[in-house]
């Protein structure tokens, strides 16, 4: 079967850097992938992505080492299993706030007799090999996101689930449940203290965390905390910020136009 660098990364203590894909394109995917990051998340959460444009990214990310990862809209089964099958090799659940949610998630993504993960690999075997179903549940990473107050709660309780591989912060909203600003690098203290809480806990339970940023700085930073996996970035923004760089420097770079008085 295929590793899953992601894994082995984490295996040598090293920190994964993922990119995030919100526009629905499989050639701004294959892109993006020859860029050279550790992981590639597509977002069908908040970005404008849906399943068939999924499996084409998919299919685009699978041309370099990067490894797939999908951000699914829920916590559902059909929808965890359907991006398993189409060969994601880690899947990012969010607002996970219960220990028995967390189970679900792992039950879910998990073939029997240890979960309920139907099966069907349609196309996880052409990515993962032919003998997929043999490891696949050793191979596929499980992230739940902790972003509500529920979760803060209820954290020992879920980091303690076996199966879970990691937590995922999303700074936005887990500062929005605590009453704060939503941010996710400049964080109001209240929030930057559940953010350090949710990663000391991590480490004791033997749980990966990881982050979502708004650049290299703040994840850089925070891997020195001690995440393993940091979001820096999208494919939406960074057309965006390409476009303004180059726009501000040709609107610098011409003349002044003539004034038009009399």
């Amino acid at each position: 079967m295929r590793t899953n660098n992601l894994r082995t990364i984490w295996q040598a203590g090293g920190a994964a850097v993922n990119g995030w894909l919100a526009v629905p394109n499989s050639f701004s995917a294959e892109v993006m992938a020859h860029q050279g990051w550790d992981t590639l998340t597509i977002d069908l959460q908040h970005g404008v992505v849906d399943y068939q444009a999924m499996v084409t990214m998919l299919q685009a990310i699978s041309t370099t080492p990067t490894v797939p990862v999908v951000r699914v809209p829920w916590l559902e089964p059909g929808i965890l299993m359907k991006a398993l099958d189409a060969g994601a090799y880690a899947v990012i659940c969010p607002m996970v706030s219960t220990r028995e949610e967390a189970q679900k998630l792992v039950a879910w993504t998990t073939y029997a007799p240890k979960g309920t993960r139907s099966f069907g690999p349609v196309r996880a075997l052409y990515y993962g090999g032919a003998d997929y179903p043999a490891h696949a549940d050793k191979t596929v990473v499980r992230f739940a996101m902790i972003e509500t107050a529920a979760a803060l709660d209820n954290l020992d309780d879920i980091l303690s689930v076996e199966g879970l591989d990691a937590v995922y912060i999303g700074p936005s909203d887990l500062s929005l449940a605590l009453g704060c600003k939503p941010s996710m690098d400049d964080l109001e203290p209240k929030a930057q203290q559940a953010v350090e809480h949710i990663l000391a806990r991590a480490k004791h339970h033997g749980v990966v965390a990881g982050i979502h940023n708004a650049g290299p700085a703040s994840a850089l930073r925070r891997i020195g905390m001690g995440f393993q996996f940091v979001t820096v970035s999208s494919d939406a923004k960074l057309i965006a910020e390409g476009s303004q760089q180059i726009m501000a420097a040709m609107r610098a770079g011409q003349p002044a136009k003539p004034s038009s008085g009399y």
